[in-house]
C-alpha cells in the first residue's frame, strides 16, 4: 500500500482541525479560554482512531449494509462516552469547571454528540475505506505480477527442452552419417547449453548475448547443411549492452532451420538496433508440403512472452506464403536497462 498517501491524509486532516477549532478562534476571534476547544479536539482524536482501528474493521461488511450503519452509531456512542468522561469528570476534577453548567446525563451527551461527532466518524470511516481500497489494489497488482512471473517461468521451461531436442536431432544425424562434423557440433551445443542454463534464469540479458545464441546456433546448423554459404547473417549492433528477455529471437531461427528449405534456398537474417529499438528480420523458403509454418511451440511461446514483457512496445508481423516465411519484428527495449561490464 502507498503508506505515504495515507499518512499525508491523516496529517493534513488534523492540521485543518487544529487550525479550525483552536488556532483560528484564538488568534482571529480572540478566544482567551481555548481549553474546552482543545478538550473537544482530544475527544475527536481518540474517537477517530477508535473508529478507524477497532469499530470499522470489526463491523464493515460490503454485503451487509446495516452493519456499516450500526458501526456509525457505535462510533457516535463511543464519542459521547469519551466526551462525557472528559467534560463531566476530568475537567471538573482538574480545573473545577464543566463545559455545560448543570448536571447532564450520558443520554443527553449521546444526542448532543450526534451533530458534533458526525464529521469525525464520517471522515474516519472514509479514510479507512480509502486505505482498504489501496490495500486491495496493491494486492491485485501483486497477484498480477506473481501470475505474470509464473507464466513467464512456465514459458521459459518450455524453451530449453525444445531447444535441446532440436539440437540433439541435428547431432544425431551427423553421428549417424559418421560425419567428422559431429564433434564440432557437440562443442557448439555445449556452448549453447552453457548460455541457456546460465541466462534463462535471468529476466534480462545483454542483446549481444542473445545474438550470440543465434550465431552459435547458426554455426551448429551449418555443420549439417550442404550449402552453408546460403545462410546470410547481417548483424549491426550499435548498443550491444541493451537488455532483452532471453530466447526471444532464437526460436525464430530454430524454426527456420527445422522447417525451412535452408539446404536448397538458404536463409536471410538481419539484426540491428537504433537507439533503443531492435529490428529483427528473417526470411527463408519453406519445404514443400509444409503447412502452418508459424504454429510451432517456439513461435507460440515467443508470441506469448512478447505480449507479457513488451505488451505495447513490440510489433510482430509474420508473412507466410506457399513457398516463403518472413518474420519482421521490432521491439522497443528499455533504454534505461543496460549493463556495462
Amino acid at each position: 500500500m502507498k503508506r505515504n498517501q495515507i499518512i499525508f491524509l491523516h496529517v493534513f486532516y488534523w492540521i485543518l482541525n487544529i487550525c479550525g477549532s483552536v488556532l483560528v478562534p484564538m488568534f482571529v476571534y480572540r478566544d482567551k479560554d481555548p481549553l474546552f476547544r482543545i478538550s473537544f479536539l482530544v475527544v475527536s482524536f481518540i474517537s477517530f482512531y477508535i473508529q478507524y482501528f477497532l469499530i470499522i474493521p470489526r463491523f464493515f461488511d460490503i454485503k451487509r449494509l446495516y452493519k456499516c450503519i450500526i458501526s456509525f452509531f457505535v462510533g457516535i456512542f463511543i464519542f459521547a462516552i469519551i466526551r462525557y468522561l472528559i467534560e463531566e469528570t476530568l475537567l471538573p476534577y482538574t480545573i473545577g469547571r464543566r463545559n455545560y453548567q448543570g448536571d447532564y446525563s450520558l443520554f443527553y451527551y449521546f444526542f448532543d454528540s450526534i451533530y458534533f461527532s458526525g464529521m469525525t466518524i464520517f471522515v474516519s470511516t472514509t479514510f479507512w475505506l480509502f486505505s482498504r481500497f489501496l490495500k486491495i489494489e496493491e494486492e491485485k497488482a501483486r497477484l498480477l505480477t506473481e501470475k505474470k512471473n509464473a507464466e513467464l517461468q512456465a514459458l521459459k521451461t518450455q524453451i530449453n527442452p525444445h531447444f535441446i531436442f532440436n539440437s540433439l536431432n541435428n547431432i544425431y544425424s551427423l553421428v549417424y552419417q559418421n560425419s567428422d562434423k559431429a564433434l564440432p557440433a557437440l562443442e557448439e551445443l555445449s556452448q549453447l547449453l552453457r548460455y541457456s542454463t546460465k541466462d534463462l534464469e535471468k529476466d534480462f540479458i545483454q542483446l549481444d548475448k542473445e545474438v550470440g545464441y543465434m550465431e552459435s546456433l547458426i554455426a551448429l546448423e551449418k555443420l549439417r547443411i550442404k550449402n552453408p554459404e546460403l545462410i546470410l547473417f547481417n548483424k549491426n549492433l550499435k548498443n550491444p549492452k541493451l537488455l532483452i528477455s532471453p530466447m526471444l529471437l532464437v526460436p525464430f531461427v530454430e524454426n527456420a532451420f527445422k522447417h525451412g528449405d535452408v539446404n536448397g534456398k538458404g536463409m536471410e537474417l538481419k539484426v540491428s538496433d537504433d537507439n533503443s529499438k531492435l529490428y529483427f528480420y528473417l526470411k527463408n523458403s519453406k519445404k514443400q508440403r509444409m503447412k502452418d509454418f508459424s504454429s510451432g511451440i517456439g513461435i507460440a511461446n515467443v508470441r506469448k512472452r512478447l505480449q507479457l514483457i513488451y505488451p505495447d512496445r513490440h510489433w510482430l508481423e509474420i508473412t507466410e506464403t506457399e513457398d516463403t516465411f518472413i518474420v519482421d519484428l521490432k521491439i522497443e527495449l528499455d533504454s534505461n536497462k543496460s549493463l556495462v561490464y
